[in-house]
């Protein structure tokens, strides 16, 4: 016997066979887009990261520059603090000397018997402040010596010396030997027309730093000098 195919079921096999197709084209390109959010993710994700480790790194480097600045900045204070307390801070002892002298009279005895002398000098001090602040200092006297026998004083008015500067002033003393032991050796000395003295005296006063920080001073002064009564003038003059 002879079959012919039935047309309505080629025509529903045909059907099925193009929706098969249809459908697993459909879940191919499901499948692909799917790949490639996932791909596309990742590559966000990387960016992302990738990013993140950037910004990282930006700010430990800026947290670095600003450590850097303040240890830089503490080293520069911590110069300056130990700058200023060795010189600004540092209070020295002002020197107080002689520095020059005149003479306004002159009388001199060379007898053997009764050397003597009777001088009036004119005598030019300083009081030197190397400090960075005024140096007050109160009233005082100086004393001149001849061989450790006193000869003549003088009175030092109080007064006030500047800041890194030498404050110089003039007093008058009477040298006399009229107190002088009978037994010196004193016409020796007025006969070879030299005539040996020192001079002691003692300033006491405060170092005023910046108007705030007082500290008391003192200092002394120690000084040789030869009158040469040939000439009537000072030499060899040495303070300590």
């Amino acid at each position: 016997p002879t079959f012919h195919s039935n047309p309505l079921c080629s025509e529903q096999a045909s059907k099925r066979k193009s929706l098969s197709i249809s459908f697993s084209q459909i879940v191919n390109k499901e499948l692909k887009r799917s790949m490639a959010e996932k791909q596309a993710n990742g590559y966000a994700r990387s960016d992302e990261e990738a990013g993140s480790e950037l910004s990282k790194e930006i700010r430990r480097k800026k947290r670095m520059k600003c450590f850097a600045y303040v240890a830089a900045f503490a080293v520069f204070q911590t110069g300056i603090i130990l700058l200023f307390a060795l010189t600004v801070m540092k209070i020295k002892s002002p020197k107080f000397r002689v520095r020059s002298a005149t003479f306004e009279t002159f009388e001199v005895v060379t007898t053997t018997t009764t050397p003597s002398f009777n001088i009036k000098m004119n005598a030019e001090l300083g009081v030197k402040n190397t400090n960075f602040g005024h140096y007050k200092f109160d009233n005082s006297t100086i004393t001149f010596f001849y061989k450790g026998a006193p000869v003549g004083n003088a009175f030092v008015p109080k007064g006030r010396a500047k800041a890194r500067s030498t404050k110089k002033f003039n007093v008058v003393v009477d040298l006399a030997s009229t107190d002088l032991p009978s037994n010196s050796e004193l016409g020796n000395d007025l006969n070879s027309e030299v005539l040996l003295l020192s001079s002691q005296s003692t300033l006491r006063g405060k170092v005023e730093l910046m108007k705030v920080m007082k500290k008391k001073k003192s200092t002394q002064m120690d000084c040789t000098m030869t009158i040469n009564l040939g000439d009537r003038a000072i030499q060899n003059l040495k303070c300590n």
